[in-house]
């Protein structure tokens, strides 16, 4: 590769010496300054000896920031056990180990000089309540070695030079998966680039649904049915499959890759919280696609505070349910089969205590008809992307729904209930982002390389080699980091932490990659013509769907707190 009529043909000579035992030796550092820092914010915000919810809000940049600094130092933690695992079998190599020398350096030096919560916060030490003393932790020789020559220019060129060699089919870095997971990827990555790529544009520049005919195959394929246990109809596979099947789904277009995610969820319902009959009516026809579900929850004055809902369900005469309220914000609404609506059932009450989960029937619709049944309505949002199953209102005047379709035949529970499911869900959606993240890498990297100026391409000048690199290093943080909390959950313990960190930083991740992607296009990127505008636009919603990542935040740093 040259410049300026310089060699810059790199070698492994910019691998630093001993890359796994400086890495190994720089979590420790890290983490010590987490500890103090979580000490620090705590005597910030507690009073009596208990943390205070006021106490967390008048110090939010606080809060947040060790939100974000937890997350970065398990990212760290999680890198490392990649790198070890891939070494361990025989899998580490020049890519792998450039990637992980550069996550290590960018990040060490983001937690000391300041992390970026997005493109206009940056949170710093100083913010968490950490002076120029207490950061000497960080002043390890390992980790000055990392800062200083981990993440350089002719590490990232190198990187981006390796990626040109590789087959762009190909994810970039071996993802650490074992054998029948990298099937699995094979097979939907086949199935997005001949199904889904060449006409997603289209379906999004048309605002038009997803065709009926990608949900049939992918319902034959037993997307809807991948974690449910195979007693209910389903696969019974981990959530690290759903991860793999959601991300290359989603590099295809995240419509398709978000199909899934309400099936999850309701299915996830269902099954921590639904009675056996129940369990025997929904999760057969959620496995094989035959129930389309849709999330009803959020209402146009509520937003993430769920606790504070209107909408209202009362028993009448025969024990059937009569809804009355108005949701925003549902996805998919129109064609489904069944709603997963959350109402207030408890008279009397404000808060959370009061809703009820209910599995509420309904016809499908089309796109021209989207309500069937009396005592629904409601119109469609236009939105800048994420179109596939498009956003709806909907009003609920008189709707009936039956009696055994309470959650659990339990009133009181829904706001639990659906708690129960946020771990998958917001698993999931980290996946969703990783694979449009991926997606705008992809679009990167082909406009660099197609496109000349100055005599030469554009991947052949540092600073868009440096973006392309950037993005597979973050890719690939955000990648293990969801692995290692969908492997949290498949071994049965509490992940809300680790998801809700994977979640965090993926879509920080995705918009940040396709951002970068859209600017190595130019003028071009601006262009509808260009699949770079739809990923944009893709991408921006993942900051703000299933948790908008200030609550995202809130909720790491309480947890880290409590």
């Amino acid at each position: 590769m040259a410049h300026d009529g310089q060699d810059l043909t790199l070698t492994t000579d910019i691998i630093l010496p001993d890359l796994l035992t400086l890495t190994a030796a720089a979590v420790d550092p890290a983490n010590k300054v987490l500890e103090l820092a979580t000490t620090r914010v705590r005597e910030m915000v507690e009073a009596d000896g208990r943390v205070s919810g006021a106490l967390i809000e008048d110090n939010q940049t606080a809060a947040h920031g060790l939100a974000w600094l937890a997350t970065y130092v398990e990212s760290l933690r999680q890198m490392q056990g990649w790198a070890e695992r891939l070494q361990a079998d025989g899998k580490f190599g020049e890519v792998e180990q450039l990637i992980h020398q550069i996550a290590f350096g960018e990040y060490l030096w983001q937690i000391y000089g300041g992390i970026q919560m997005n493109q206009g916060e940056i949170v710093r030490l100083q913010d968490i309540g950490l002076g120029q003393d207490d950061m000497r932790a960080l002043m390890a020789p390992e980790v000055m070695r990392l800062t200083q020559e981990g993440n350089t220019q002719a590490a990232r060129v190198r990187l981006v030079e390796l990626m040109q060699e590789r087959s762009a089919e190909l994810t970039v870095g071996a993802c650490g998966l074992d054998d029948e997971l990298d099937m699995i990827r094979e097979q939907f990555r086949r199935f997005s680039v001949d199904k889904v790529e060449p006409y997603a544009h289209e379906w999004h520049l048309k605002d038009e649904l997803i065709p009926m005919e990608i949900i049939d195959e992918l319902a034959e394929m037993g997307v809807f049915g991948l974690t449910i246990p195979e007693e209910h109809g389903g696969f019974g596979l981990t959530k690290n499959s759903m991860c793999v099947v959601s991300e290359e789904l989603s590099r295809g277009y995240i419509g398709v890759g978000s199909l899934g995610t309400r099936s999850e969820i309701a299915a996830e319902l269902v099954i921590a919280g639904g009675t056996d009959e129940q369990k025997e009516k929904w999760l057969p026809g959620l496995a094989s696609g035959e129930i389309l579900p849709t999330a009803v929850f959020t209402e146009p004055n509520t937003g993430s505070d769920l606790g504070s809902l209107r909408t209202k369900a009362v028993k009448d005469e025969n024990g059937d349910w009569i809804i009355n309220g108005n949701k925003t914000w549902i996805t998919h609404a129109a064609r489904t089969h069944v709603m997963t609506v959350l109402a207030r059932t408890v008279p009397d009450t404000d808060n959370y205590k009061g809703l009820s989960m209910f599995m509420a029937e309904k016809t499908p619709g089309t796109d021209e008809a989207p309500w069937q049944d009396p005592g629904i309505s409601g119109g469609e949002i236009e939105v800048l992307g994420y179109r596939g199953m498009k956003e709806y209102t909907v009003n609920f005047d008189d709707f009936k729904v039956k009696g055994e379709n309470l959650l659990g035949m339990e009133e009181g529970k829904g706001f639990k209930q659906l708690m129960e499911t946020f771990e998958s869900a917001r698993i999931q959606t980290a996946a969703r982002a990783i694979g449009v993240a991926q997606s705008a890498l992809d679009e990167g990297m082909a406009y660099a390389q197609d496109r000349k100026q100055f005599g030469k391409a554009l991947i052949h000048f540092p600073r868009v080699a440096s973006k392309l690199a950037m993005m597979a290093v973050e890719i690939m943080i955000a990648r293990q980091l969801t692995y290692f909390s969908a492997r949290e959950k498949d071994e049965g313990r509490r992940c809300d932490l680790e998801a809700g960190m994977a979640k965090l930083l993926g879509a920080r991740v995705a918009w940040a990659a396709a951002d970068n992607a859209l600017q190595i296009h130019g003028g071009n990127g601006f262009a509808l013509e260009y699949k770079i505008s739809r990923i944009l636009c893709d991408a921006r919603i993942l900051n703000i769907f299933e948790g908008a990542a200030e609550i995202q935040a809130q909720v790491i740093a309480r947890r880290l707190l409590g």
